[in-house]
C-alpha cells in the first residue's frame, strides 16, 4: 500500500478533517491520529498507520 499525505484542515470535537495531496477530503477519529495532532499538522498514513511527518 502506498503512502498518502494529508493535512489538517480542522478539527471538530472527536474528529480531523483533512485532505490528501491528491484533493481527496477525509474523516478521521481523533483517536486514531498520533498524538500532537493539530490543525496545519501533515500526517501519512501507510499500511492503516498514521504519522507525522
Amino acid at each position: 500500500m502506498e503512502p498518502v499525505y494529508y493535512t489538517v484542515n480542522s478539527i471538530d470535537g472527536d474528529y480531523a478533517y483533512m485532505t490528501s495531496d491528491s484533493g481527496v477530503e477525509n474523516q478521521v477519529a481523533m483517536f486514531l491520529l498520533p498524538e500532537g495532532t493539530t490543525v496545519g499538522s501533515r500526517l501519512v498514513r501507510e499500511v492503516l498507520e498514521w504519522s507525522l511527518v
